[in-house]
């Protein structure tokens, strides 16, 4: 079976921060989007299933450009990238359900602890050793987390549980992406991310099918898919031009792109717990950065 290969990196910073800022735009977009069309009536499942259906539609016509032959759609490792669908399913689902009910600035502080996550999970999972200065980084940010979602509060949802368990299945698909980066080609992953989530929810779509009243309603609801894709796409191209350690912190701008949709869209302002939290939640998210690139240049200098 042909497989097609994953393209080398190449070394433009510039271009990926770029394309990195870009991205995290267009995944401030789908939230946005998620959110309105869910308080005018749309099931967050609807909503979901369209995320996935658009971004299905374009990969696979983009996959089989050369072809219809099923081994432009192969992979040796067929599992290890249905498991990663699913787990990127699962957490837009949650996160989906989530912007319903809590604000878009508590969503992206949540989400932004996936980066801790990973940390914390690359050890017992990847066999990563974690030194104390990122055990350290990685207790403050469960802090920062527990700030922001306040849990003894009497303002407490339970959507911020769902928030947190999205940004959990979401740091299990980031840590899948690293242990498949290099083995799996970008296109041959969004593929399979698109059809995951098209197959799984389409049952479930059509038995809570809300239909839009307006025209905008529906270039609202089918802009999810386009967007998804359109992120997924810049985010794996920002990695052809720079490494990881030169873009994560970037990826930040997302809490700030929230914020201000939320403002403008919502007249939500974020609370000050929700703005400790997430700057804690930075703050730790950086000095794990900070080492692992400390960690990586000191490997390659050795």
């Amino acid at each position: 079976m042909a497989i097609i290969e994953a393209k080398a990196n190449s070394d433009n910073p510039l271009t990926g921060i770029i394309l990195m800022l870009f991205a995290f735009f267009i995944f401030s977009l789908i939230d946005v989007n998620a959110k309105w069309l869910s308080l005018i009536g749309i099931p967050a499942l609807q909503l979901a299933f369209m995320r996935y259906i658009g971004h299905f539609v374009i990969s696979t016509s983009l996959i089989s450009r050369g072809g219809l032959s099923l081994s432009r759609f192969g992979t040796t490792h067929v599992g290890l990238v249905l498991l990663r669908g699913f787990l990127l399913m699962i957490s837009t689902v949650f996160n989906f359900i989530a912007v319903q009910y809590i604000s878009l600035t508590l969503t992206a502080t949540i989400l932004f602890s996936a980066p801790i996550m990973i940390c914390a999970l690359s050890w017992p999972l990847l066999g990563e050793r974690v030194g104390i200065w990122r055990w350290s980084a990685i207790l403050v940010g469960f802090f920062g987390i527990l700030i922001a979602m306040r849990p003894f509060d009497g303002d407490f949802h339970m959507a911020t549980i769902l928030s947190l368990m999205g940004a959990l299945c979401f740091a299990l698909y980031q840590l899948l992406t690293r242990k498949l980066s290099g083995l799996v080609a970008s296109e041959t992953m969004q593929f399979y991310t698109g059809f995951v989530g098209t197959a799984a929810l389409l049952p479930i779509a059509v038995l809570v099918w809300e239909s839009p009243e307006t025209g905008f309603a529906w270039a609202q609801m089918i802009a999810l898919g386009i967007f998804g894709w359109i992120g997924h796409e810049m985010l794996t191209r920002a990695h052809r031009y720079a490494p990881s350690s030169t873009l994560s912190p970037f990826g930040y701008t997302f809490i700030l792109y929230m914020t201000i949709w939320s403002f403008i869209v919502f007249d939500q302002m974020p609370d000050k717990w929700t703005i400790l939290g997430a700057a804690i939640i930075i703050v730790a998210g950086l000095v794990i950065w900070f080492r692992e690139a400390h960690i990586a240049k000191r490997r390659l200098a050795a």
